[in-house]
Formats: structure tokens, sequence, C-alpha cells
């Protein structure tokens, strides 16, 4: 057993390769981990600034009037019907424009109506600042056409419609636009056209009956420059913007306040009381300003806070009774949960984000919550923020999925790297070491020497060259092997054979000579010992293996020509030759013949009666093929390799018939000591002995 084999000593380079190619790729994947490791925690606390940041910036936006709106209006919205809101304030100072501009600035109740008019309806949070409906807006005219006090007729001014339904009832008011006569202050920065908006029932104007609504109150204010710079500000047709505002008198409204011992309020109809607002010019044209086209741009509401919201975060709103503020907040009422708009997540993120999910990262699974309680005029409103730590995950998952392509390239470069070294280098090493080891094993165990088939390691690289040149050096060494054991057995059958031809004659002496007292019969007797000693070990093998040929150029074509058309000579018919004219190869003349005629006398002795026997001369790149086939029995497939060895032969007592199984022994013989070969072949129905040799030149 070859211990060397067992021990890992032979095979240190090739585990300490691969293993560092598993560390490589090890290594690799852990870098990459280590890397989402730390950006998730790194994430999770710019989330956790970010979760505070919302949370502020949401307070603040609903401790703002325009917050406090959206929170006293959740159900606010926009449509073509226009209804009251619930304002932050207790009472709008309708008559003074700084104030109400402000106030509706401010609170953001401004719809946008078309590209150049707004309105705001609502009713003040305290029910007994008196049921009213206070109406502000904007619009663009040209110069005011005010109202002639105790006309009849009113379509020749600006007026304001007003209509609003409630309860089943109706109220309608036309408001023209009259002129103040009253000195403005000096403290008074506008400087425009002003007045106010006397309302009058419609019915009442209708039967020519105008008396003037007592509790009905408006003004109206024109800015004085015209909106278009390049316009002339004298020019009374060119637009200029003008605010309005109104106190709406609703009797069902204030009737209400009285009904019970604490009036409710908000309205719970609030939402079904419509409003109809429209600004009129002089005489019968469109409207400057008409709510029954319903906001281009509704208010603010507690929907645009969905916008702040992190991908999954959830903002729940509950409005609190005012006397469980002190015990804790007591929800007494849920409005819609506003939900943070998350992406739908693409399958090929899918794993990568499962996998970030499972890193390990400090706090990572505490919840985030956070709880704020926001004070109105009109009561409290917890609300309470959560978090969604999802969205860390999904956003590195778009970081991971490009960093995977990056390491799969690696792990991919690596694998390619090691399946090269492993295909093109380690392989062809184990094989190089095995047929070697195999060759000394034969060698060591004198098994007899065999060539390792290095062929298919051969290349233009490194070891490629190593092969080849290990390759030839082991068929340099077979050749002289083969020529030695060649040259031993031409000498063990040479001084067989003159050993023989000597004891023949001595054999004939000792016959003449056999009286054993003669002093011939001594002498002759120790020279058929001595030729025993000296000759007895040789074969005839040995003789044929140590001649030496004169190996030359010959026309082989030629030859073999000459060979087929003397064959009848020597007893062996129907010979055909076919080939080229001339060929030229390496050879003995003398030898080749006693090659040729082994085998033609081999093909003589198995073919079919009456079938012929052909010479095929065919001509390669660098030598020449010969084939002598004939028809007959084939031989057996174990005696193919075993025919061409010294005294074989498949005929019983061959010795005695002449035969002694040498023919084809010489035939091999002498064409090794030309450089060419002999093989047999069971072909087409007979036997074929195909012999190369090595071309001319």
């Amino acid at each position: 057993m070859n211990w060397r084999r067992l021990s890992l000593v032979p095979y240190r380079v090739r585990l300490l390769l691969r293993a560092t190619f598993v560390f490589l790729m090890v290594a690799t994947v852990g870098l990459a981990l280590s890397v989402l490791q730390q950006e998730k925690q790194l994430s999770y606390k710019n989330y956790q600034i970010n979760f505070q940041k919302t949370r502020e910036q949401i307070a603040a936006t609903l401790r703002h009037p325009s917050g406090q709106l959206a929170l006293l209006n959740p159900a606010a919205g926009g449509g073509a019907a226009l209804h009251p809101l619930l304002l932050p304030f207790a009472a709008l100072d309708f008559d003074d424009l700084q104030k109400v501009q402000q106030a509706v600035a401010m609170s953001g109740c401004l719809a946008q109506y078309g590209d150049n008019g707004s309105l705001c309806v609502g009713i003040g949070n305290n029910p007994w600042a008196g049921g009213f409906i206070y109406v502000a807006g904007t619009f663009d005219s040209a110069l005011l056409v005010p109202h002639v006090r105790g006309d009849q007729v009113l379509d020749q001014a600006h007026r304001v419609t007003v209509k609003v339904a409630l309860r089943g009832q109706v109220y309608e008011w036309i408001a023209p636009f009259e002129e103040s006569t009253e000195p403005q202050t000096p403290h008074s920065r506008f400087g425009g056209m002003r007045g106010r908006l006397t309302g009058f029932t419609a019915t009442d104007v209708a039967r020519a009956k105008a008396p003037a609504v007592k509790d009905f109150r408006g003004w109206i204010w024109q800015n004085p420059h015209c909106n278009q710079p390049a316009g002339n500000d004298d020019d009374s047709r060119c637009a200029r913007s003008a605010f309005f505002s109104l106190r709406l008198p609703i009797g069902v409204l204030q009737e209400g306040l009285f009904e019970k011992r604490r009036p409710v309020w908000p309205p719970e109809d609030l939402h079904r009381i419509n409003v109809s607002i429209a600004v009129l010019a002089p005489g019968d044209g469109p409207p400057l300003l008409d709510s029954g086209k319903g906001p281009s741009a509704p208010p603010f509401s507690l929907a645009d806070l969905t916008p702040m919201l992190l991908p999954g975060e959830s903002l729940q709103i509950r409005r609190v009774a005012q006397n469980d503020v002190r015990d804790g907040g007591v929800p007494a009422a849920d409005m819609p949960q506003l939900v943070g708009a998350v992406d739908p997540e693409e399958q090929s993120w899918h794993v990568v984000t499962t996998l970030i999910r499972h890193l390990p990262v400090d706090a990572y699974d505490a919840p985030l919550a956070a709880k704020e309680i926001i004070t109105t005029p009109a009561g409290s409103y917890e609300i309470l923020l959560k978090g969604d730590v999802r969205s860390v995950s999904k956003s590195l998952s778009v970081v991971a999925s490009r960093l995977t392509w990056f390491v799969g390239a690696m792990l991919a470069a690596l694998a390619l790297a090691w399946l090269v070294i492993e295909i093109g280098i380690i392989r062809r090493i184990k094989v190089l070491i095995k047929r070697a080891d195999d060759v000394g094993e034969r060698v060591r165990t004198a098994r007899g020497f065999s060539e390792a088939d290095l062929a298919d390691l051969r290349g233009e690289d490194e070891l490629g060259v190593l092969a080849t040149g290990l390759h030839d050096l082991l068929r340099r060494v077979r050749e002289d092997v083969e020529r030695e054991n060649i040259r031993a057995e031409q000498e063990r059958d040479m001084w067989h054979a003159v050993g023989h031809e000597i004891m023949s004659p001595l054999q004939s002496l000792m016959v003449l000579h056999g009286s054993e007292d003669g002093q011939s019969h001594r002498y002759i007797n120790r020279m058929q010992q001595a030729i025993r000693v000296l000759y007895g070990r040789a074969s005839p093998s040995e003789a044929f293996q140590s001649s030496e040929l004169q190996v030359t150029e010959i026309d082989v074509a030629a030859f073999l020509r000459h060979v087929a058309d003397n064959a009848p000579c020597i007893g062996i018919d129907q010979v055909h030759f076919n080939g080229p004219d001339a060929l030229l190869a390496r050879a003995d003349e003398y030898s080749l013949e006693d090659v040729v005629t082994h085998v033609l006398r081999n093909a003589e002795r198995y073919r079919l009666p009456g079938s012929a026997i052909t010479i095929t001369l065919e001509a390669g790149d660098t030598g020449a093929t010969i084939t002598i086939h004939n028809q007959g029995p084939p031989i057996e497939v174990e005696m193919i390799s075993k025919i061409f060895e010294y005294g074989v032969s498949d005929q019983a007592e061959s010795g005695a018939n002449g035969n002694r199984g040498q023919g084809l022994f010489v035939a091999k013989t002498y064409m090794a000591k030309m450089g060419g070969t002999i093989t047999a072949h069971n072909l087409g129905g007979g036997v074929s002995f195909v012999m190369s040799l090595r071309r001319a030149g």
C-alpha cells in the first residue's frame, strides 16, 4: 500500500487554495451583511429622529388655526354644495378689514373659486356670539358701481346674493354695494373704495318693498390699484381686487340657542346647511363670483396631513370629552385613521427585505408611538402617531438590491476563478500525479514499464508545457526500454540459435566418438557442457532483436507491387496490390520483405479457398500505411494482443511442422526497428494487418 497517498501532504496546497476561496466568499457575504446591519442601525436612528420631527410637525400644524379648523371640521370636503365651517374663533370681526383678513387667512378657511375668487363660510365656536353665519371672500371687478340709497332698483349696482337653506327653511338676501361717505381715519392704510353691503330680503325686493334687514351686516373693500401693473389706475374698467365680509342672521339657529338650558353647539346638522353666494356686476352679466361652480382648491383638511406621514405610519385623531381631559383623556369620538402611503414591494426585493428584517438591531423591536393633546376652543383632541419600522427595511432593500448585484458579481468572479483553477490546474495536476504514480508503481512492482497517456493535459500554458515535456520524456524512456528488451531478446535468440547449430555437429561427433574411454569423447562432452552453460539460457527472440537493420529510403509502392507479382513463386496465389505509383518511405528492404512474407504466409493459411489477398498502400501526412487483408475466420479477441508474442501459435504441434510461432514476432520486431508499427484487426469478414512506416523526407 502506498502510504504517501493516504497522507494529507500531497493535498495541502489544494486544501489551502480551496479554503482560501471559501473564506473569500464567506468574507464577501459577511462584509455585505455587516454593512447592511450598520446601515439598518443608522437608518433606524434616522427614522426615530424623523418620527419625532413628524410628530412635532403634525402637532404644530394642528395647533395652528388652519389645523384647528381641520380638527373642528373633520368631515369637510370639496363639492358643489357650500357648507359652513366651525371656525377656531368665537366670532369674526367682520367690519374690520385687517382683522377679518387675518382671521380667514390664518385659519385657512378660504377656498379658491376660479382664478381670482375665494370664499370662506363659517360659524363661531362660541354659541353666545349669536346664531350668525359669517361669509368672507374676494373677487375681481372693475370699479364698483354703488347703489343709491332709497332706490328700489338694485340691479344697476354691484351686489351680493346670499341663499341659506337649513331645516326646511330658506333665507335669501340681496345686498347691494353702498359706498361709504364716512371719512377714513389717518391710521387706516386702505385707500381704495369701500362701503357697506346692505341686506334686503329677496321676497321683499320682488314685491317692491325693500326694507333693510337690521341684523344683516356686510362690508366691501376694493383695492385702488389695477391688478395688471401696466394698466392705468384711473381707468374704471381695469380689474381690481375686492374683499367682502358678511354676517348673516339665521333665525333658526338663534332660536335654537334658547330651546335648551345648555345649547348644542356647533349645530349637529352643520354639514346639512347649504349656503349659496354670488357676486353680481351691474346688469344681467355673468356672476363675478359664484359658489355654485364648486371650489377649485378646497381649504386645508385632515387628509392633507397624509403627505407628512412616512411610509407605513398611522395617525389616529380622537376627540376627548372636556370632563375627561384631566383624567388622562378618555376618547369621546374617533376620526378616520390616516396612513402613510406605502409603495408596493417588488418581488425581487422580497427576499432582500426579509433578510434585512432579520438583521439584529438595538431596540428595533420596540414599538414607536407618540401621543399629543391639542387644545382648541371647542374641545381637546388626542393625536396618536404610530411608526412603522418596516419602512426602514423597505428603504434599505433598495440599497441592498443594488449591493446584491455587486456581491453577486464578486461571488460569481470568485466562483469562476475557483472553477478555472480547479479544472484548468488542480484537476490536471491530480491527473498528472496519478498517472506518474501509476507508472512508478508499475516500475516498482516489476510489472513492466507503461507510458502514461498525457495527450489531454498538453497545452500552451505552463502546466501544458510540463505535461508535454513529461510525455516526451516517458515516450523516450518507453522506447529505450522497448529497444533494450528487443536487444536482449535478440541476443538470447541469437546465442540460442548459435548454440543450437553448434550442438548439432557436436552430437554427431559424440556418435563418432562414443567411446567413453576415448580422449576425444571427454573433450567433446566438455564442449557440450560449455555450450549449455554459455548459450542454454539464450532464446531465438533475443537473436532477432539484436540484429541490426540498414534503414534507407525505398519506393514502397514499387516494392509491394514486386512482392505481389512474385507471390505465386512462393506458393501464394491471387495477391493483388492497390496503391499509388510511387511512395518513398524509410525501411530496410530485406527486412520489410521478411515482414510482408510472414504476413502473407499467415494470410495464406487462414484465407477462404479461392479468395484473394489484397495489399493496400495509403499515404498520410507523415507516414505510409500498408494493409494486408484476407477473407477468413476472425482472430479471437483475447488473442489479438498476443499473436505478435514469440512462440504463440494456434496450430497443434507447430514446432514439428516448422511453425514455431515466431513469424509475426519477427514482423513486429523488424517493424519496430524500422520505426514503424504493425497491428491486427478483424474487419470486413476477415483479418487485416496494418503496418505503418515513416515517409521519407
